[in-house]
Formats: C-alpha cells, sequence, structure tokens
C-alpha cells in the first residue's frame, strides 16, 4: 500500500502563508537578536496566525498542517518554544490551552533547575519521563547562557497538578521537532552545497570533489528519510493510529541524528568561515544543536519505540 505524503491544498497554503510571514518578519538578524532578547511581538504575531492552536479543539488544522508550518518555520530557524507550545496544547485544560494559543503564555517545559526558556516564561511544565506536571517557581530564576543562545534558567519548581497521559503531547511535539529539525538542517545543506559550487580550490569548485560531494549528499537523503518520517508520524497521529507515538519518536530521533550529522559535514564543507559567528553557518547550526536537545529527552523517545517491539 502506498501513502500520499504530499501536502492537499491547505498544507502548501499554510506552508506558503508561514514562509511569506518568515521572510517578511524573521530575517536572520531577527534570529541571532533573539539570543539577547525574547521576541514577544514576532511570537504573539506567529499566535495571531493561529499556529500555535494546530492540532487543538479550538484551532483549525491537523497534526499534517502543522508538521508544513514548522517546517516553513524550521527553514528560516523561527525562534522561541515552538516543541514546549505544541506538547503543551495537547495536556493544559482549556483556558490555560487558550493563553498558549494566543501567544499570551510562553511556555518552559523541561526538568528543573534548568529550564529551557525560563526567563520569559509565565506558564511552567515539568516532565518526568512519560508524566507531567503543571509547576511553580518557588524562586527567582537565575539565567543561564546556552550554545543557541536561547534564554535558559536555573529555577526551583515546585510541582503541582498532574496534567495526565501525554502521550498525544508527546506524539505532537515529537513531530513538531523533527519536522523543524530536518527543515532547518536541509537549509545549511541548501547553503553548503552553494558554497561547495562557487568556492574554487586548485582550478574547480570543490563541490566537483567527492570527498566534499559524496557527504552532502549522504546528508540529504538523511534528512529526507526523517522528514518523510515526521510526514507518517502526524498522518498516523491525525488517523488516531496506536502506534503515533512511537513513530513520532522514530522521527524525532532519525532527526536529531541527521541533523548534527549534517552540522558537522556542513562546517567541513565551509571551513573556518564556518565557525565565525559573523559567518553563513554558525546561526544555523547552533540552533540545530540547541533543538536537538531539550527535553523531554531522547530516552523518554526510545523508550517508546522500543516499547512498539516489546523490548
Amino acid at each position: 500500500m502506498s501513502l500520499d505524503l504530499e501536502f492537499d491544498d491547505a498544507g502548501k497554503a499554510i506552508a506558503d502563508a508561514i514562509a511569506q510571514f518568515c521572510r517578511d518578519r524573521c530575517a536572520d538578524e531577527v534570529v541571532k537578536a533573539a539570543a539577547h532578547e525574547f521576541p514577544f511581538k514576532l511570537w504573539r504575531d506567529l499566535a495571531d496566525l493561529g499556529v500555535l492552536a494546530l492540532a487543538t479543539p479550538e484551532g483549525d488544522g491537523r497534526a499534517l498542517e502543522l508538521c508544513a508550518a514548522v517546517e516553513a518555520l524550521g527553514a528560516a530557524l523561527f525562534p522561541g518554544p515552538l516543541v514546549a507550545s505544541f506538547f503543551a496544547t495537547q495536556v493544559l485544560p482549556p483556558a490555560e490551552r487558550a493563553r498558549v494559543a494566543r501567544g499570551e503564555a510562553i511556555v518552559s517545559l523541561g526538568e528543573p533547575p534548568l529550564m529551557p526558556f525560563a526567563p520569559a516564561a509565565s506558564l511552567f511544565i515539568e516532565v518526568r519521563g512519560d508524566r507531567a506536571f503543571l509547576a511553580e517557581p518557588r524562586g527567582p530564576v537565575e539565567p543561564v547562557q546556552t550554545l543557541g543562545g536561547e534564554p535558559w534558567g536555573r529555577v526551583d519548581l515546585a510541582c503541582g497538578a498532574d496534567l495526565g497521559d501525554t502521550a498525544r503531547a508527546h506524539a505532537l511535539s515529537d513531530v513538531a521537532r523533527a519536522a523543524y529539525l530536518a527543515a532547518a538542517a536541509r537549509r545549511l545543506v541548501d547553503d553548503a552545497s552553494h558554497h561547495a559550487r562557487t568556492r574554487r580550490q586548485f582550478g574547480r569548485s570543490i563541490g566537483e570533489f567527492q570527498a566534499v560531494a559524496h557527504p552532502l549528499a549522504d546528508c540529504a537523503i538523511g534528512l529526507s528519510a526523517a522528514s518523510t518520517l515526521a510526514r507518517v508520524a502526524a498522518f498516523r497521529f491525525d488517523a488516531g493510529d496506536a502506534e503515533a507515538r512511537a513513530v513520532a519518536a522514530a522521527a524525532r530521533l532519525s532527526a536529531c541524528a541527521a541533523s548534527l550529522a549534517s552540522v558537522y559535514t556542513c562546517h567541513q564543507v565551509f571551513g573556518a568561515v564556518g565557525i565565525t559567528l559573523e559567518g553563513p553557518a554558525f546561526h544555523v547550526s547552533r540552533r540545530i544543536r540547541q533543538l536537538a536537545s531539550p527535553p523531554p529527552s531522547e530516552e523518554t523517545a526510545r523508550d517508546a519505540v522500543l516499547a512498539r517491539y516489546g523490548l
């Protein structure tokens, strides 16, 4: 049986609209500036487009439309707690869910004491494996600098209400993470490929050398597989498939591995310019590395994949 994973007209329209929004509002200078100050206005503008409400009872669209939107956001390196927000909208009560969907509440999702986006957050969710709890800070947040420039912080949390079954939340957030990482890394590979075509050594473009071209091709294949797996997981999520959680976890693991491999390869292609703050690659790779690491941990995803096979 074949499965058509091309986006339908609605998905294409969403992807096109988000891509145009990012071209207009989220240039590389905006992404770099977000490393120093959370872009509250840009975040609320994204929420006004209905993106954060996707796959919720109050919002339009399904996981496939969310996948289309996040691919466009990933290609633009859109800043902010996208994965955490999609997790939150699947487990929060209606009032809190609406605040997140409207961009009014910034979500910090993680395992204390180190919490992503804690200095900007107004809503904290503590995760413990497959369980999640609302939480409240017991004291002030101590800001922490991160490789990706995201505003993290150390904070002591008082654990509150159990948010119940998190299977849908894990599945949807894993789909979002996989789609974002694959798109962001594909942008990096495209930029590195352009550099390889135009950078000349020994009278030839460096892209003509197999030692450059073949690793880039391997990256493109790996990212294509990860992106396809994310769409498969989204399709299964929308169909109510019991295995959607495991497939989404596999998509996350695939995208993390492929995107990090792409970072390594592309920095080799760019050479010294690839590690400069002002260069064409560092602000992309730092975002990829950051998103590949935050909680919920990869161990949770691996457990979900293994459980599918009774392991």
